[in-house]
């Protein structure tokens, strides 16, 4: 195990490297940040020579990026074109989407697995048809439909939450915007959960159980569920950073201070060394996410061994 884990860490590097460069090299070539920070009016020649020496933009852009790398792995990220330093925003953005995040694949995990399990069990009956119609009608509305829905219903019409989350963005505040950026993955969840408990009810292993005469339950969560879960646990891992990085929508609906909002203020503005750094982290939780789900595998199935 300890050899695999090693042998990941070290695939991840050329991901790492390749990843950060592609985005360092989509965000540098599209648009001229030193335009956004003049506003609507065009910079002098002399200001826009004076800013693109202070930010380093001057230089080639293989150059910049070699900088960027190197100040990344001391853990500076730049600063801003506000002059705010890039940490400071991920020290206040993240623990928020974060927090976001985890109510969003606590939902996704518990009603969707939950459903799956049930329609499973009971496939080709009218709750299976009815559960099977909800998810495509959820995964066919766009996340941002659903959302100001919702924020219209629960929060101007009926009041029974804030239309707009504070800035302190308690998990009570964040279970209906969770629920918004779960949806569609809930609904996937869902489906996998119930194709898979389908598939293998009808194994052999299921069935030796159930003729020792184990309990029902036992047989269900022992043994069904258990093997049932590795396409699920690897659609969720996957799912946590497109959470964190698709919360975009989400937080610009509920007024969220997090990953999305600090990402859109700097596509918005041209704020190339906000979107890298942010994107940056998100890389690494990608990765990480991916190398947890894979330890996961022989925790689920005693059969799959690392060497």
């Amino acid at each position: 195990m300890g050899r695999y884990v090693v042998r990941r860490l070290l695939q991840m590097i050329p991901v790492f490297i390749g990843a950060t460069l592609l985005i360092f090299l989509m965000v540098n070539v599209m648009g001229d940040p030193i335009a956004g920070l003049c506003g609507d009016r065009q910079c002098d020649p002399a200001t826009a020579a004076q800013l693109e020496k202070e930010f380093g933009l001057d230089k080639p852009v293989w150059q910049q990026y070699l900088t960027y790398m190197g100040n990344v792995f001391t853990g500076d990220f730049g600063t801003a074109f506000n002059g705010q330093k890039v940490t400071e925003l991920m020290a206040t953005a993240f623990p928020v989407t974060i927090r976001l995040t985890l109510v969003a694949i606590v939902i996704e995990v518990v009603v969707g697995i939950v459903l799956g399990v049930v329609t499973g069990l009971k496939r080709g009956r009218p709750i299976d048809t009815s559960v099977l119609l909800l998810t495509l009608i959820v995964i066919s509305i766009p996340t941002f439909v659903t959302g100001l829905l919702l924020q219209l219903l629960l929060g101007v019409e009926w009041g029974w939450i804030k239309p707009s989350v504070s800035t302190d963005a308690t998990f009570g505040e964040l279970i209906v915007p969770g629920l918004v950026l779960a949806s569609v993955s809930l609904a996937y969840v869902t489906r996998l959960t119930r194709t898979s408990i389908a598939e293998n009810r009808r194994s052999d292993y299921v069935r030796t159980a159930v003729a020792k005469g184990l309990p029902r339950r036992r047989v269900i969560t022992r043994h069904l569920l258990r093997n049932s879960l590795i396409p699920v646990v690897t659609f969720i891992g996957t799912d946590i950073g497109a959470l964190m990085g698709g919360a975009i929508v989400t937080e610009r609906i509920f007024n969220i201070h997090g990953v999305g909002f600090q990402l859109y203020q700097g596509i918005v503005h041209q704020n190339t060394q906000t979107v890298v750094g942010f994107v940056t982290i998100l890389v690494l939780v990608f990765l990480v996410a991916n190398l947890l789900v894979d330890l996961l595998y022989a925790v689920l199935d005693p059969r799959i061994r690392y060497a």
